[in-house]
């Protein structure tokens, strides 16, 4: 029980949950409208049924998990108007980061993003999908940083984590990281150039290609108005 305590105060345990299962609503090895049971949970993942709330309250927070009132959580249904809408203002806020960035980052900013960037190249090259997905996260994190807007950073930031499982499903079809990477290319350019208009349109096209990618793995032949996926094992 100790090591369960420890693992719940470090966080890691609800992150990862989070993340477990927010993939597997996602690729379709959970089904809207199945029951998630918080002691089978809690034994899956050694861990008490405290840090399992914790989880399913973040997922409802992202729209994948409903909680009834004394019935438990279920797998939501996600329409594809809403996942488009949620897309649709993360591509305005990215491309608001990505003008102020070219506008208002400072050397070091643009040094740091151009030298990870050229470095992540190596990870394309080697087909490291975990790996380029972290770097994705810090590269994106940079812009939102680079803005130097509170407010804005705080919205983007809170946008980014309600789509993080559908962001994350693109990686898993052939090509895309390259493709990424060339996107990215086209955002760090105008940034360093200093060119927010080019900057801001480059990220804005770069998350609708996002949304298209995610859209293209998730959907599968699922009928039309629904988020349900085909039935591959998210890692």
């Amino acid at each position: 029980m100790s090591g369960k305590r420890s693992l719940l105060r470090s966080g890691t345990t609800v992150d990862q949950m989070v993340r477990a299962i927010g993939d597997r609503i996602v690729t379709g090895v959970l089904r809207p409208g199945e029951k998630l049971d918080e002691a089978s949970l809690a034994a899956r993942f050694d861990v008490s049924r405290t840090p399992v709330r914790e989880a399913l309250g973040h997922l409802s927070a992202m729209g994948l998990v409903e909680r009834r009132p004394n019935r438990g959580a279920i797998v939501a249904v996600v329409t594809q108007e809403h996942l488009a809408s949620m897309f649709e203002s993360m591509a305005e806020l990215e491309g608001i980061c990505a003008r102020f960035s070219a506008e208002r980052m400072s050397a070091g900013e643009r040094r740091a993003l151009e030298i990870e960037h050229q470095a992540s190249a190596r990870l394309v090259r080697l087909g490291a999908e975990e790996d380029y997905e972290y770097f994705n996260t810090e590269f994106h994190s940079r812009l939102y940083r680079g803005a130097h807007s509170t407010h804005v950073f705080e919205l983007t930031v809170m946008t980014r984590s309600r789509l993080a499982p559908f962001r994350r499903a693109q990686f898993r079809l052939d090509g895309r990281l390259t493709k990424s990477w060339k996107e990215h290319d086209a955002i760090v350019s105008a940034i360093l150039r200093g060119d927010g208009v080019a900057a801001g349109a480059a990220a804005k096209d770069h998350v609708s290609i996002v949304s298209e990618a995610s859209a293209v793995f998730a959907l599968g032949e699922q009928p039309k108005g629904t988020i349900t996926t085909m039935p591959v094992i998210a890692s």
